[in-house]
């Protein structure tokens, strides 16, 4: 039973005003605008935006401004935000083989048909502190080309030729896409909705998940296939016209896992898949997205369910930050009724503990 803060008003409002004190800072350091956090902390706004299911930098400044960088905290305000907008239907498949590629490699072949571009990248960073980023020293400028379009023919397309790997994933013609923001979430799930729930969970959880596969608790031995990232088209069917109308392009990034398969009762030996699509630039988000989904894929090739990953219901119902944060965080408010009673138990138990053993210790003097 929680209960309410009597007379805790004037509290609480000093408290709201003690974080929008302390969310500001020191007064003689100018303050951080919309602008620099999107520009200047865009991977910390991709997160937002991925985890929150809305895509609005803006927004997403807005709201790792407003809290102060805790980026669940975030999340759940721009997610909160996002239940309060009209929904006018669903757009059009992403063709992802569009996409104007920002950064494109793969870790299974070296020749890629179409090439492979770095892009922006920590990987070849040397993780040490860069003491000239305490000052605003001026940055080179990047060289550059001109972006290429057209389609980029995918890794999984190759080992396709060769009849080596699993479909892409298709669905019976009858099935209907569902939504995971508004239907119950209801087990087993089909593989849409649990993509759904993945790209919305926590990127931290889906690390672990996905680095426990890696570690033999549901191995089965990845490959990354393809990362991309870049701009792909948003098209909306308008009943009105007759045709797709485009809405402009998001930033979205796409990994392929390839996966050993030995062959099951159900199916032949061929390489599998997992699939990752995120908001922005977040590959590692991506990559532990698609082990994770081939993962839980185990039932469904015939493998046995014997690790955490592969547990669908396990999985899917503790991904969700937002709604773990509820759950945790809901201990500090008051349980004073509750442990009251707790604390009654307990010493009525140690009463009662305390007078069964001088009753036994009595039985036995008597005895001897």
């Amino acid at each position: 039973m929680y209960v309410a803060v009597k007379g805790g008003e004037a509290a609480i409002a000093n408290a709201h005003r003690l974080l929008a004190d302390r969310r500001r800072g020191d007064r003689s350091l100018p303050a951080i605008g919309i602008e620099q956090i999107v520009a200047q902390l865009a991977l910390a706004v991709d997160r937002v935006m991925a985890e929150a299911s809305l895509y609005d930098r803006t927004l997403a400044a807005l709201a790792v401004r407003q809290s102060r960088g805790d980026m669940i905290e975030a999340i759940f305000l721009l997610r909160a935000y996002r239940t309060t907008l009209p929904r006018f239907g669903y757009s059009k498949p992403l063709d992802t083989s569009r996409m104007t590629i920002e950064r494109r490699i793969s870790a299974t072949y070296k020749d890629l048909p179409g090439g492979q571009l770095l892009g922006p990248t920590f990987d070849y960073t040397h993780r040490l502190l860069d003491p000239s980023l305490l000052t605003d020293e001026e940055v080179e400028e990047p060289a550059q080309r001109q972006a290429e379009t057209g389609r980029f023919i995918r890794v999984s397309e190759i080992l396709g030729q060769e009849d080596l790997i699993e479909d892409d994933g298709s669905m019976p013609e009858d099935h209907e896409i569902g939504d995971l923001t508004r239907e119950p979430m209801e087990f087993p799930m089909s593989r849409d909705l649990r993509l759904q729930a993945l790209a919305r969970g926590d990127e931290g959880f889906l690390l672990a998940l996905g680095y426990s596969t890696q570690r033999g608790y549901g191995r089965n031995h990845p490959f990354t296939g393809e990362i991309r990232i870049g701009e792909v088209e948003v098209e909306f069917d308008v009943p009105e016209l007759g045709f797709a109308v485009s809405l402009g392009t998001i930033q979205v990034t796409e990994c392929q896992m390839v996966n050993q398969f030995k062959g099951s009762a159900k199916a032949p030996p061929q390489f599998t898949r997992g699939y990752g699509l995120v908001f922005g630039q977040s590959e590692r988000k991506a990559m532990s997205m698609s082990l994770v989904d081939r993962a839980l894929r185990a039932g469904e090739l015939g493998e046995d369910v014997t690790a955490p990953a592969q547990d669908e219901e396990f999985v899917i119902s503790h991904a969700d930050n937002v709604q773990s944060t509820g759950f945790v965080e809901h201990l500090k408010l008051p349980h004073y009724v509750d442990f009251q009673a707790e604390l009654d138990l307990v010493r009525r138990m140690r009463r009662d503990f305390e007078a069964s053993r001088n009753n036994g210790e009595a039985m036995k003097e008597a005895a001897e």
